[in-house]
């Protein structure tokens, strides 16, 4: 049995989500009957670094995989880009996994990126991968107000009903809110993050991108931790896990 790490990409729109479910179709899925075709036809378990909801993209999603034969990583990633056609996923990088690794619990660092599309005019070529809000948002009074939340905090306030995590205590080291030509970034990172809370965290800032709330209202909302006091969740579509970072990285090809 080897255990090989995988970097992929994968657009969230027609998945219900990382997560194999019985109500259609996953990343998860596609990635490991992608696999089952290489491991004589047993399908194997992946373990991914987050699980991504309905909707919600990556750009640097990082699978565990374990295959009961050897593949020189260059050779399995094009193998399962081969296998994984014609979904939108696709292994960027592959590697033999370093001793005692996992996808999950070893990663240190975790980030993501919202995009709001912030013009009159709906989206085309982005349809399905921004929140489009045709009113102007106040960047510069987001960013500030974004500000107010980083460090080690309770995020009851700011983390989904459902969410199952035992303790709602993290820590933000970046929430930076940013103008680049028509969209609003949102760029968030931390070591993890509790269910919906970067989508919770968006849907609060735009309260104040909007002038309906004040720069402060955030982060008293986050010392109510009160969730019913926070702002909506934004939409999955704008959303997208970015990167992944390890103590140790696998040797990637």
């Amino acid at each position: 049995m080897t255990t090989y790490a995988l970097t992929v990409e994968y657009l969230g729109t027609p998945f219900v989500g990382w997560q194999r479910q019985d109500n259609g179709l996953s990343v998860q899925q596609v990635l490991e009957e992608a696999a089952a075709m290489l491991n004589d036809g047993v399908v194997p378990t992946s373990t991914a670094a987050g699980r991504t909801d309905a909707g919600v993209h990556a750009e640097g999603q990082v699978v565990m995989l374990d295959l009961a034969r050897s593949i020189a990583p260059d050779k399995l990633r094009e193998a399962l880009n081969f296998h994984t056609k014609p979904h939108p996923v696709s292994v960027l990088r592959a590697a033999v996994a370093p001793e005692g690794w996992n996808a999950r619990f070893s990663a240190v660092h975790r980030g993501y990126r919202y995009r709001i599309l912030n013009r009159r005019p709906r989206p085309a070529l982005d349809e399905g991968q921004v929140w489009h809000l045709p009113q102007r948002l106040d960047v510069t009074a987001m960013h500030a107000a974004a500000q107010g939340l980083l460090g080690q905090h309770d995020f009851s306030a700011y983390r989904a009903a459902a969410c199952q995590a035992k303790s709602a205590l993290r820590t933000l080291d970046r929430l930076a809110v940013s103008r680049q030509g028509a969209e609003v970034v949102v760029d968030a990172e931390a070591r993890s993050f509790l269910h919906h809370q970067v989508r919770n965290l968006v849907g609060t800032l735009v309260e104040v991108g909007l002038g309906r709330k004040g720069v402060e209202w955030p982060r008293r909302v986050l010392e109510s931790r009160d969730r019913t006091k926070a702002g909506m969740t934004a939409p999955a579509e704008g959303l997208c896990f970015t990167f992944v970072r390890y103590p140790a990285e696998p040797d990637w090809a």
